[in-house]
């Protein structure tokens, strides 16, 4: 089953607040016969985007194939949160690499953030940054837990950007009944995804680079020079980028593998108007500690945007406002009647550890996907990552590339049911609340 073609219209972005609310650009042309580059990307999303963006003003000549729209898949439709750190918990990471791996991926993960903000300076690109990320409990050990883990990136990493919050001063600034407290994070920031990827797409397109939309790629032809095809034509290149993520399907098996497709599901609600603040008290999003995580904000025009289930079947459930409508009733009783008027769905990649994907296929292919949740900056930094790396500084891509990936267990075949069975008693834990 196409991922690409099963939940959505062809070359239409899905009908999202975040479509609603986005100037697109113009339809670009598709690929037409041969065409010829240093560098082929495919997939128009952050992570190709930013590879493309980044090559092109290293002095490449660059050609993107999107199989759909720029920022069509999670680029476009994600909940918008830059978070700090790696997708793991710096815990997670010492035990499992040591504290000097662990630091350098921290590293990294500022990096990341650091280089959403400077295209968003540099390119004047509007999409609504905000500062603050609130990571909250649902009960008062998993508050202690969020507390020690500020106390550990103050003491061992120097991070100084993260501020304590009480249960009273949790529901001070989130009105959830739901909540015992945990941290707010000014280093973190949350954005409008599909306005950030265009912009993207704008700054890349001014540096240079020829983006082919509505060219899904077919086959490709490895070897020296890779050569790309599409039902249409095919490009000729030195070196070649995956950054398709979710939507790569069985294109590379040694990226299919590791990088598994699941869905999210986001809501937006009506115009909140006074109630907004009895809501979020503050310009801030927030996360829980949930396995199957809920993820919220306001929008600029003080909406509800409430992300939250996920599912491990290919295609999208028919009622998508009413599967997200359960959670937020659950966090926000006061909204439960609220009027829904955006529910959408889109497939992201995760892998069996949690964190991204980045390695060479061949040495002149380079993957880059499997943010699990955590792509703003992750997938942004990995374009550039990947630009440098095809530069000849290869440093950044290769640190992040040693994090070890396992392949799902049970083959191409058995690799699925596997997910689902293990997601689903993740997500039983979840409502049992242990």
């Amino acid at each position: 089953m196409n991922l690409l073609h099963v939940n959505d219209q062809a070359g239409a972005y899905p009908d999202s607040w975040y479509a609603a609310t986005t100037t697109f650009l113009p339809p670009q042309p598709s690929l037409k016969g041969q065409a010829k580059a240093d560098v082929c990307i495919i997939g128009a999303g952050y992570t190709g985007l930013s590879a493309a963006l980044h090559l092109a003003e290293l002095g490449y000549s660059v050609v993107v194939l999107e199989a759909q729209r720029v920022g069509f898949g999670a680029s476009g439709r994600n909940g918008g949160q830059l978070g700090s750190g790696q997708r793991n918990d710096q815990h997670e990471l010492e035990r499992t690499l040591g504290f000097d791996t662990a630091k350098l991926l921290w590293t990294l993960a500022e990096d990341a953030k650091a280089v959403v903000k400077n295209l968003i300076k540099k390119h004047q690109i509007d999409c609504h940054l905000m500062p603050g990320i609130a990571h909250l409990g649902l009960n008062k050990r998993e508050m202690h837990e969020l507390h020690d883990e500020a106390e550990h990136l103050s003491n061992r990493y120097g991070y100084d950007q993260l501020t304590a919050l009480d249960k009273d001063q949790g529901h001070d600034l989130c009105k959830s009944p739901a909540y015992h407290g945990g941290y707010l994070d000014t280093g973190s920031a949350h954005l409008h995804p599909l306005k950030f990827a265009i912009g993207l797409a704008k700054a890349a397109l001014s540096s240079g680079v020829k983006i082919r939309e509505r060219s899904e790629v077919t086959h490709i032809d490895r070897g020296p020079k890779p050569v790309v095809h599409t039902a249409d034509g095919h490009v000729v290149c030195d070196h070649l980028v995956l950054a398709a993520n979710g939507y790569l399907g069985d294109l590379v098996p040694e990226v299919a593998r590791r990088v598994m497709p699941i869905n999210n599901y986001i809501a937006a609600t009506e115009p909140l108007g006074d109630l907004a603040d009895d809501v979020l008290t503050k310009d801030i999003a927030v996360a829980d500690t949930k396995f199957v995580i809920n993820y919220f904000r306001l929008s600029h025009d003080r909406r509800m945007l409430f992300g939250g289930t996920e599912s491990y079947a290919y295609r999208f459930p028919k009622d998508i406002a009413g599967n997200v409508r359960k959670p937020m009733a659950q966090i926000f009783p006061q909204l439960a009647d609220t009027k829904i008027d955006y529910a959408w769905g889109g497939t992201l990649g995760i892998t069996m550890r949690r964190m991204p994907y980045l390695g060479r296929v061949e040495a002149n292919i380079f993957n880059a996907s499997g943010y699990s949740g955590h792509g703003i900056g992750s997938a942004t930094h990995a374009g550039q990552l990947v630009a440098l790396a095809i530069n000849g500084q290869a440093a950044g891509f290769d640190l992040q590339g040693a994090v070890p990936i396992a392949p799902f267990p049970g083959g191409m075949s058995l690799r699925y049911p596997l997910l689902v069975l293990g997601m689903t008693w993740f997500a039983l834990r979840d409502r049992l609340g242990f």
